[in-house]
């Protein structure tokens, strides 16, 4: 089920249907692919014949398995019409991005990050930066063939008082790697389960008799006497009574 709030292409303005050099994409939400050669026309005649006036986000995507790999999202909102639209660029690792900066200037800061998480460049972008990265950081985090451990790794040295960067080593001197399968038990004893094969104590833990919690016949005894007392004299032995001279 499609939300409410989905741009889809019902909600659209009917004047966007005929919105030259883009092609609509296949799904209900307002969506349309672009070369890149006519990606400021578009975005131009989205802004000023449309209505589209503000630029919400650009979003990056990576599709290793594509000659063209990487694809760049634009998210444009209506205010006067209450809707939404994507559109969607695809480019490599070589090839620039249009900027469109010229059109909002917000586009700086969404296209640096871009930038910095997937390496796509933008032409005409004033300050072409990383942006969320540090800026010796070494490849784009949000490219699927980045490893998960990252290429370098910083830490503080005592010695030199500084921060320096080493390339990321992973020791595992303290771990034993058996390759079981998990529901086959290991060969060697994890701390804790010797326990398990230990013997059982000489003092037995459970109560085999009324001796043993402190219960029996003299219990009963003292208990049954207690029961009989008349109610004043019960009474007189509560703790919690208030002292003897004292009236509230």
């Amino acid at each position: 089920m499609v939300a409410l709030h989905a741009p889809r292409y019902s909600d659209a303005p009917p004047s966007i249907a005929k919105l030259a050099k883009a092609k609509p994409r296949p799904g209900l939400e307002a969506a349309f692919d672009v070369a890149r050669e006519d990606l400021i026309a578009v975005m131009t005649g989205l802004r000023d014949e449309h209505e589209y006036q503000q630029l919400m986000e650009i979003a990056g995507v990576d599709y290793p398995e594509r000659a063209e790999r990487f694809e760049v999202v634009y998210c444009l909102l209506s205010l006067t019409r209450n809707h939404r639209v994507r559109v969607h660029v695809s480019t490599d690792e070589a090839t620039p991005v249009p900027s469109v900066t010229g059109l909002w200037p917000v586009a700086g800061w969404l296209e640096r990050e871009v930038f910095d998480m997937y390496g796509v460049a933008f032409s005409g972008n004033p300050d072409l930066r990383r942006i969320l990265t540090d800026y010796g950081f070494e490849g784009h985090p949000q490219r699927k063939d980045f490893p998960l451990t990252g290429h370098i790794e910083l830490r503080y040295s005592e010695v030199e008082k500084r921060v320096v960067y080493e390339p990321v080593s992973l020791p595992q001197d303290f771990r034993t790697f058996d390759f079981l399968m998990p529901w086959q038990s290991a060969e060697y004893v994890l701390p804790g389960d010797e326990k398990a094969e230990a013997p059982p104590p000489s003092t037995p833990k459970t109560t085999e008799k009324p001796a043993d919690t402190g219960a029996g016949k003299p219990a009963d005894v003292q208990a049954t006497k207690e029961a009989r007392k008349p109610r004043a004299k019960k009474a007189a032995s509560e703790v919690s009574q208030e002292p003897k001279g004292k009236k509230a």
